[in-house]
């Protein structure tokens, strides 16, 4: 642990207002959290889980972004289908922050504010404001360690990939350990969740992967691999090499990624899927009007890994529709790209490729089919 994280003051993992958690139980809070328009009170679910004995206090939480639901699958399946016993140290699971958000199925808060760009708020502040303060004070001050569970925006899929501070010594622990195939080098937005929990000393990874408003089992098989490799980690869970989750044989450090844009509005045929490597110049799609002329074919500008693209076929001028984590060197491409070809069929990574595939209709590029037709 780092010395920030050593010396901070915690909050008790045991004492939550009038209730208490002892050791090698299980216990359900419900946080306060603020008034709906109505004057009622809104409430925070939070599951705190202790082992019988001392130890790191993990925090998981989901949805900061009211439809981001796939880390709240995996949260809700940790509670109801653990994978191991907990036998030291704590875990503070919150299936849901931004609980505003989720009852209306959208990103932002009630007062279109993102919570996410609102840490460490306020106890007197906006609505959201104080949904963050009280993030902050209930739940990161109590935790040594914090992973934050996201997706991609609406109407975007991501590839699985950690996003971490690899300076903090122990976010790059975390982040390694975790298991993902890319982890992107970065700190965070300012007024995000992870930014804040580090600089109070809590280090923080994030996992982005999958879609908004689905919980999708391929994309729930890898967090819970990436949880489950994180407590062994931490001696949270006693673990052999047995029964530990196989990870992948290649892990690549990105410290940049770049969006490849539409050139002209119409409707795309993809040529690749989220996990994919690709080469520069390689097709990534081809852009055509309704009646099937085309009108461009979009080209990677770099070697490098689909991180995210668009699920929306239809796009604007300028529309973001791929993005692309890029490799430092031409060589650790390579390595990559022959690691990836050499995976099995039934790996887990094959198998979220397979499946964030299906959300696509992903087709061989062929020539372009120009306009024959003249406007009548």
């Amino acid at each position: 642990m780092s010395d920030k994280s050593r010396t901070r003051e915690k909050r008790s993992i045991e004492d939550w207002g009038k209730k208490k958690v002892k050791k090698g139980t299980q216990r359900r809070i419900l946080l306060e959290a603020g008034e709906s328009f109505t004057g009622v009170m809104l409430r925070l679910p939070v599951m705190v889980w202790r082992g019988k004995e001392d130890g790191p206090v993990l925090g998981i939480t989901a949805a900061v972004h009211g439809d981001e639901i796939n880390g709240t699958g995996a949260i809700r399946r940790l509670i109801e289908e653990p994978p191991f016993q907990l036998k030291r140290g704590a875990l503070i699971l919150v299936p849901v922050i931004n609980i505003m958000g989720f009852e209306r199925h959208s990103r932002y808060t009630p007062d279109r504010r993102d919570l996410n760009r609102t840490f460490p708020g306020s106890p007197k502040g906006s609505l959201t404001g104080r949904l963050a303060h009280l993030t902050m004070n209930e739940v990161v001050a109590r935790c040594d360690y914090l992973l934050d569970l996201h997706t991609a925006a609406v109407r975007r899929t991501n590839f699985p990939n950690v996003r971490a501070d690899m300076e903090d010594p122990d976010c790059e622990r975390l982040a390694r350990v975790f298991g993902a195939e890319v982890i992107v080098d970065n700190t965070g937005p300012d007024g995000s969740l992870r930014r804040e929990a580090c600089r109070a000393g809590c280090p923080t990874i994030i996992l982005e992967a999958g879609e908004v408003w689905k919980v999708e089992p391929s994309v729930q098989d890898m967090t819970m691999r990436g949880i489950t490799h994180v407590m062994s980690e931490l001696d949270m869970i006693d673990m052999t090499e047995s029964n530990r989750p196989e990870t992948s044989p290649h892990q690549l450090v990105v410290h940049s990624s770049s969006w490849v844009r539409a050139g002209n509005g119409g409707f795309l045929k993809f040529h690749v899927a989220p996990g994919d490597t690709v080469e520069k110049d390689q097709p990534l799609a081809t852009n055509s009007g309704l009646l099937g002329q085309d009108t461009e074919t979009i080209l990677s500008p770099h070697h490098g890994f689909v991180l995210g693209m668009t699920t929306m076929p239809a796009v604007s001028p300028g529309d973001p529709i791929l993005h692309i984590a890029l490799p430092d060197t031409r060589k650790q491409f390579r390595s990559l790209e022959k690691s990836v070809d050499q995976l099995e069929d039934n790996a887990l990574e094959n198998q979220v490729r397979d499946h964030l595939a299906t959300n696509i209709t992903v087709e061989e590029p062929g020539p372009l089919i120009e306009d024959e037709d003249d406007e009548v």
